[in-house]
């Protein structure tokens, strides 16, 4: 049975129980190996990779996110949604609230983030008018519909190195640039998909306001504790999307992309 759809869970959605005949496996890539599982949901097989690892032991700034993806490729699947923890620069987009990222701006510093490095890859400009896949988004909005969950949109996330937390001078000026969300790992990921040419999507959960906002000190046992209140929202919405995602994809991203060295 062949896999079309992966979920890559970030912190907080690390299990993949709601899976039927469960299996763990490693992808072997020119980029380093990835850890996935797959199993059935609904008579649909889907893929599964824990972004941190199963027991959170990668940090943002280590993971091998072209591995991640060269990985997916080899697999054949097509269509991927992410799941990110954020904090949250606009109070339209409280603690709990699931958003539908739009845009990105990148605050990342050293990281590998594109497989077209010159030399045997080549050299490539991708276009990213839309990071997002939008045909991947209609279906993420219209599951959240049929589920009475509330699936916010137009979110422009924040991409920051890490570990660290940022500091409330940072936040402001990100909040000035127009910035909704702020986390630590959609890039490189969404700029690898889409180089990949994969439709991906990223729901983010917003687990705390950031730094300067927050009356308190963040922690990161605060993030895990509001994913814990809140992570059945996204299982919930990812089940509903599983059976009724596309075969058909009637969207730019295949074209946008380039074929990769895996």
């Amino acid at each position: 049975m062949d896999i079309r759809l992966a979920i890559i869970g970030g912190t907080g959605v690390y299990n993949p129980q709601m899976l039927d005949r469960l299996e763990t496996f490693e992808v072997d890539t020119r980029y380093g190996k990835a850890l996935l599982s797959s199993g059935i949901y609904r008579g649909e097989k889907v893929a599964f990779l824990a972004r941190h690892g199963t027991t959170h032991c990668t940090p943002p700034h280590k993971i091998n996110y072209r591995a991640n993806i060269a990985a997916l490729v080899k697999l054949g699947i097509t269509q991927v949604v992410g799941t990110a923890a954020v904090g949250s620069l606009n109070d339209k987009m409280p603690p709990g609230a699931m958003v539908l990222l739009e845009q990105f701006l990148d605050f990342t510093k050293a990281r590998e983030g594109t497989f077209f490095d010159g030399g045997e890859a080549g050299v490539v400009h991708t276009d990213f008018t839309q990071p997002y896949c939008q045909n991947l988004n209609s279906q993420l909005l219209s599951a959240a519909e049929r589920t009475g969950l509330e699936l916010l949109q137009g979110g422009v996330y924040v991409c920051t190195e890490g570990p660290r937390f940022e500091t409330p001078a940072e936040i402001k000026m990100y909040k000035l640039l127009g910035g909704d969300l702020v986390g630590m790992t959609n890039v490189p990921e969404a700029v690898l998909a889409r180089e990949a040419g994969l439709c991906y999507s990223t729901v983010a959960l917003s687990t705390n306001f950031a730094a300067g906002i927050s009356p308190t000190v963040l922690t990161h046992h605060e993030v895990l504790d509001v994913m814990a209140e809140n992570i059945e929202k996204v299982r919930t919405l990812l089940m509903e999307l599983i059976p009724s995602v596309s075969k058909n994809r009637s969207c730019s991203c295949e074209a946008l992309g380039s074929k990769i060295l895996i």
